[in-house]
């Protein structure tokens, strides 16, 4: 039994012993009183009646008729006339027959009223004739008790239902900080840290306070772990001196843009160069200098702002680089890294310079090509002087320049025709065991033609806004394939996805049609739209985790300290980026930031996998390192 019911069961229990007490005292008063009205109504009219009898004299016929007036005009049960010896001489008595207002006969049985009689004494004179009895009749007692306790009952009745109210509302008071604390729990479990207004109440607010403490304890505790997994990963991809990517994180960065099916699929790489950083040092000092190259961090990271998926590096000394991913945006072109910079330098009076050189690049080319043209036109760059800037260009192969108009409709037939298929990259667990294939999408544009990965049309689906369509039919897909074969499935959500407002519900609808492999799926989303659009991942794990879709977080790593309230998401899972993950069985800065992440994140009940793993020691590495599986090229399935 609940304690609300409990506490419902003593309150009426209390109030029925009070209310069934309160009537007995009543009714045993009232009994009391009634009786003790009866006697003496009986005695004084004994008396009457005998001082009556007396004035006879002795007249036998005379007292008959004295002793009928009385017993016709009153409510006697009877009057009986005796002589000196005790023989009757005169005896009225009521008939049983006759019908007298009266109380119930069950309630004259339960509560019976007794009618004491009268007795006087009859004369002539000095001489005593005899006696006279009258017992007055019980009726009227009864009818006036019964009366009475059907008043008595209707009031107790009203203040019980009034008593009830005032309980209801006392009980409400109890529940409503009850019913807080147990949805505050409920929050605890969900990885949501809220607090609740301390009620009133000594007792319960001592289990608030008790509450809320444990939940700011843990929420501490959360945020400290997160400074320090963000210190973890500062010292593992960091440059201590200007907070850029160091060159190894950098290239790691660069590798995995190259080399991933998601995205745009081209970009651009700036190398950026102070000129003369020896002579700068002899010139200004080692802190100085320092000074400037910290300025020129910040100036790139500005210049860089806007655009999604940015990565900037130091590579050496006064050697800088930027990576851009091509996407909604426009790109910051080479001559505003430069422009830049020369403001800034001019505005402190530092007698530095730069110079940029840069290339453009498209998936698949590989890193050692992409760095060298990039090297060819910064030498170029150098060779004409200060904040001089020189591009180079890869070979396209055979890059096809399509219209948006030519855009919609391709990818509109091939979505109309089922012209798509899913991909499987095995996720195992710590055993290599499967826990679920990743599905990227890919569509066939025209007919006769391939299957286009997502590099090639993703960044149309965006301009075209048929990027919801897309997802949708992914999903669709794989629902249909786990229906088939019972196999979990991974699908990519876009983050752009999300601003459809009618796209969640429309998920919702096929996953509700298909239940039993909505519990086989699994939705990832990128780690830059929890950054950007907390509010629409968080809406998007409500909907659809009852269903029993698992929701989580792809490409993880270095904003996920900085997600406001990553323990509100609703999330099941975090995916660390490949950038993060690769080479850390030789890197031990990189393997204490992977074992401070995973901590956190179980620390959030949160499970937590590696991706873009492409060497068998890291495995092991990472297995060492807590986490609960890995995915890549290096990945087989036991």
């Amino acid at each position: 039994m609940s304690l609300i019911r409990q506490i419902w069961l003593l309150l009426l229990v209390t109030l029925l012993m009070a209310f069934l007490g309160s009537f007995a005292v009543w009714m045993l008063s009232s009994r009391g009183y009634l009786e003790t009205q009866l006697r003496l109504k009986n005695a004084d009219n004994a008396q009457s009646l005998a001082l009556n009898l007396t004035q006879q004299r002795g007249d036998t016929m005379a007292m008959d008729l004295a002793l009928s007036a009385m017993f016709d005009t009153g409510s006697y049960q009877r009057i009986t006339l005796k002589d000196a010896a005790g023989r009757v001489l005169a005896n009225r008595a009521a008939d049983p027959s006759v019908t007298r207002e009266q109380a119930p006969a069950w309630f004259a049985e339960l509560v019976p009223v007794e009618s004491v009689p009268g007795v006087a004494q009859v004369s002539d004179g000095w001489r005593a004739v005899g006696s006279v009895e009258v017992v007055s009749h019980s009726a009227f007692a009864h009818a006036q008790l019964w009366q009475g306790s059907m008043k008595t009952a209707g009031l107790l009745t009203l203040l019980g239902a009034l008593a009830c109210v005032v309980a209801t509302l006392g009980v409400n008071g109890i529940r409503k900080p009850l019913n807080a604390t147990v949805s505050q729990a409920r929050a605890l479990m969900e990885r949501r840290f809220v607090t609740v207004v301390e009620p009133r109440v000594p007792e319960l607010a001592q289990l608030s306070q008790a509450m809320n403490a444990v939940v700011l304890r843990m929420k501490s505790v959360f945020e400290e772990q997160a400074g320090q997994v963000e210190l973890l990963r500062q010292q593992a991809h960091c440059d201590p001196l200007t907070g850029l990517s160091h060159r190894r994180h950098f290239m790691a960065q660069l590798g995995a843009a190259l080399s991933s099916e998601e995205g745009s699929g081209d970009g651009v790489i700036y190398l950026i160069r102070i000129s003369d950083l020896a002579g700068i040092n002899r010139l200004l000092g080692h802190r100085q200098t320092d000074v400037l190259l910290q300025r020129l961090a910040r100036v790139l990271t500005e210049e860089s702002a806007g655009v999604p998926g940015a990565a900037m590096g130091r590579l050496n000394g006064g050697d800088f680089a930027v990576c851009l991913m091509s996407s909604h945006v426009p790109l910051p072109q080479a001559e505003h890294y430069a422009d830049a910079l020369k403001r800034a330098f001019t505005e402190q009076a530092v007698p530095a310079a730069v110079v940029v050189g840069g290339v453009r690049w498209k998936r698949g080319v590989t890193m050692q090509s992409v760095l060298a043209a990039a090297d060819s036109a910064l030498a170029r760059a150098e060779s004409r002087g200060a904040f001089s800037v020189e591009l180079s260009a890869l070979a396209d192969g055979q890059a096809v320049v399509l219209g948006e108009d030519e855009w919609r409709r391709r990818l509109g037939n091939a979505l109309q025709a089922g012209r798509a298929q899913l991909m499987r990259y095995p996720v195992v667990d710590r055993q290599l065991k499967l826990l679920h294939h990743e599905c990227p999408m890919r569509l066939q544009l025209e007919a006769d033609g391939p299957f286009e990965t997502a590099a090639m049309w993703l960044p149309m689906a965006l301009r075209t806004g048929l990027i919801s369509q897309i997802d949708e039919a992914a999903v669709s897909l794989a629902l249909a394939q786990i229906a088939q074969d019972q196999q979990p499935r991974g699908v990519n959500i876009a983050p752009n996805s999300l601003l459809d407002s009618g796209f969640v519900p429309r998920l919702r609808a096929l996953l509700a049609a298909k239940p039993e492999a909505a519990r086989l799926l699994w939705l990832e989303v990128a780690e830059a739209a929890a950054v950007e659009r907390f509010e629409l991942v968080r809406e998007l794990c409500k909907q659809l985790r009852p269903l029993g879709a698992r929701v989580g977080l792809e490409h993880a790593g270095d904003r996920l300290t900085r997600i406001e309230s990553l323990f509100e998401a609703g999330l099941d899972y975090v995916k660390l980026d490949a950038s993060v993950v690769q080479g850390v069985a030789n890197d031990a800065a990189r393997a204490a930031f992977v074992s401070g992440t995973v901590n956190m994140l179980h620390g959030l009940g949160l499970q937590v996998y590696g991706e873009g793993v492409n060497e068998p020691a890291d495995i092991l590495a990472l297995r060492q390192c807590g986490i609960d599986g890995v995915t890549g090229p290096a990945v087989r399935v036991a």
